[in-house]
């Protein structure tokens, strides 16, 4: 783990994770593309939905996980996330079964009783992975997966945080933490879990035509989803 402030490059005023969140709340759904996440876990070879009968959403922000996962033919999902503002959302979008306001390094979750186990877009902001690497286990029933999706660090090592408008004009950041791959590799497998698959996205097309500023990143890895099975 490395802190971000390493490599800032925008020097944006940062706000405490939770903080941020709630903040980010309203607008979040405008501002983070499904190219980011949601693409990626198009892509992935490795997970029979269908047959995920129950996951756990870590970090489940405002549902945009949940909606994919049921419509991809996962039979239940329950979320949990620090921020009430995001769960208010998540609610409202009516796909969980039961939305929980904590922690995702200790859920209270039930133990074992999970086929799938997802994290999106949120490891950056944790200061240390071993923990949620050992709840995810901790929740996963024997063969389960956890399919971890994050900004990838290269991004974050080129100096571009975590970030949204708090108001037009006003930018601001949300505490981050640079993990390499081999940060991640070291918990899972500390945890019991073994790599079934990795992919990553890169800046292209579809890219560039949402963020024109990005064509100078083209072909830079900006997001990555791993897969991890016990």
């Amino acid at each position: 783990m490395t802190d971000f402030s390493r490599f800032d490059a925008r020097h944006y005023p940062t706000l405490p994770v939770r903080d941020g969140y709630e903040a980010w709340a309203e607008t979040y759904e405008a501002t983070v593309l499904d190219l980011m996440d949601l693409r990626l876990l198009e892509r992935l070879t490795t997970v029979e939905w269908p047959a995920m009968r129950r996951a756990a959403d870590l970090a489940c922000g405002t549902g945009r996980g949940g909606v994919w996962l049921k419509a991809h033919g996962v039979a239940a999902v329950d979320g949990i996330d620090l921020t009430p503002g995001m769960l208010k959302r998540a609610a409202a979008k009516g796909v969980y079964d039961r939305l929980v306001e904590g922690d995702v390094a200790a859920t209270g979750l039930p133990g074992g009783g999970y086929d799938l186990v997802t994290q999106l877009l949120a490891d950056e902001h944790l200061a240390d992975l071993a923990p949620v690497y050992r709840e995810a286990a901790r929740l996963a029933a024997p063969g389960g997966r956890f399919v971890l999706v994050g900004y990838h660090p290269w991004f974050l090592m080129s100096g571009v945080p975590t970030h949204f408008d708090r108001a037009p004009g006003e930018p601001v950041a949300v505490e981050s933490y640079v993990h390499l791959f081999a940060d991640h590799v070291r918990c899972a497998h500390a945890a019991g879990w073994r790599l079934a698959e990795l992919e990553e996205g890169l800046v292209d097309d579809a890219w560039i035509a949402a963020k024109p500023k990005w064509a100078e990143r083209r072909d830079r890895p900006v997001s990555f989803a791993f897969v991890w099975t016990r």
